[in-house]
């Protein structure tokens, strides 16, 4: 299912022309900058916001897709990534956050991403991650670079696409994916797929262990990370594998 309008002829030619400059990058040297128009990316993270909320918290998917990491703003490696997966629709796709910050290209990275969401929506899926929360990403990068490439507009509009994203994915009714880990408050799945959006990440409770909590084959139990916040215990039953066959 789609965004209203979405399969409009010019709405599909701006999403295509959007891509296409992103993508023409790809053989050039590593952090070479890609210069959509500011009215471009506020499109794709309002277009894409009315698509995370069409589709529920909690995804049920089916293989073969291929399951990634954190990408961090490292925009050439995210193209070396679709080089080698194949681009979509070749392949499907599940990110499990941490788009933006630290590395110097976050825009660049969580636009391609938002143009394949908005594009093959059934097909390509994007979690949120921990650094998908403004009081975060504010820190850490993204807020710096968009107010100095665009405008703390544009970092605004972003935050409120990114409390509209899903925070987990059963994946061929096998494997529970997510960026962090499990929560001890986590009783049940339904409890993850009834979380209210937009919101924003609270300082603990279920969605905040989701996002922040790291499976650790060091704790028994429940415990505290370095960041003060929910680890647990690795155990064969929480480990996700990166392609399904």
């Amino acid at each position: 299912m789609c965004t209203p309008g979405l399969r409009d002829d010019n709405t599909l030619k701006r999403l295509d022309a959007c891509i296409r400059q992103l993508v023409a990058v790809k053989d050039d040297r590593p952090g070479t900058e890609v210069h959509l128009a500011e009215e471009d990316v506020l499109w794709l993270a309002r277009t894409s916001r009315g698509v995370f909320l069409e589709q529920p918290m909690l995804l049920e998917l089916h293989a073969p897709l291929n399951i990634c990491g954190d990408t961090h703003g490292q925009y050439h490696d995210l193209l070396r990534l679709f080089e080698v997966g194949g681009f979509p629709p070749a392949a499907n796709y599940v990110f499990l956050g941490d788009y933006v910050d630290r590395a110097k290209q976050s825009i660049e990275t969580i636009a391609l991403l938002l143009c394949y969401k908005i594009k093959y929506p059934e097909t390509f899926f994007l979690l949120r991650g921990n650094h998908e929360c403004s009081a975060l990403n504010r820190i850490y990068g993204f807020y710096d670079e968009c107010k100095r490439r665009y405008s703390i507009k544009l970092w605004r509009v972003f935050g409120d696409c990114f409390n509209c994203m899903p925070v987990a994915a059963i994946v061929a009714d096998k494997i529970l994916a997510m960026h962090g880990g499990l929560s001890p408050e986590l009783a049940s799945l339904d409890q993850i797929a009834k979380i209210e959006r937009p919101t924003e990440v609270p300082e603990d409770g279920l969605l905040c262990d989701l996002l922040w909590s790291d499976p650790d084959p060091a704790i028994m139990g429940w415990g505290y990370n370095l960041c003060g916040k929910s680890t647990s215990k690795l155990g064969p039953e929480n480990c996700v594998v990166a392609r399904l066959r």
